[in-house]
């Protein structure tokens, strides 16, 4: 695997968080796929990660969709790459 940069290396940093319910979704996708992705959905993860815990949570469980296609979309891709924490 390659050296990550500066830049990958704080986007991981950012997506790590405080809840275990969150980070059973976020550190599989971040280590497995995050950096397969296309530049466009790389985006659509930085803008996900500055959204605020209780907000993500209510996403990632169901309970809630976003507003923003953006993030609609890229929960969808985090669930279907890693499902409910179960990496592939």
């Amino acid at each position: 695997m390659r050296e990550l940069t500066d830049a990958e290396r704080a986007m991981f940093w950012r997506a790590r968080r405080g809840l275990k319910e969150l980070d059973i979704f976020f550190e599989p996708f971040m280590r497995d796929h995050y950096l397969l992705l296309p530049a466009n959905e790389q985006a659509m993860v930085a803008k996900l990660i500055k959204c605020e815990d209780p907000d993500l949570l209510a996403w990632f469980m169901g309970y809630e969709q976003p507003q923003d296609p953006d993030l609609a979309h890229i929960i969808g891709v985090i669930h279907e790459r890693v499902g409910a924490g179960q990496s592939h």
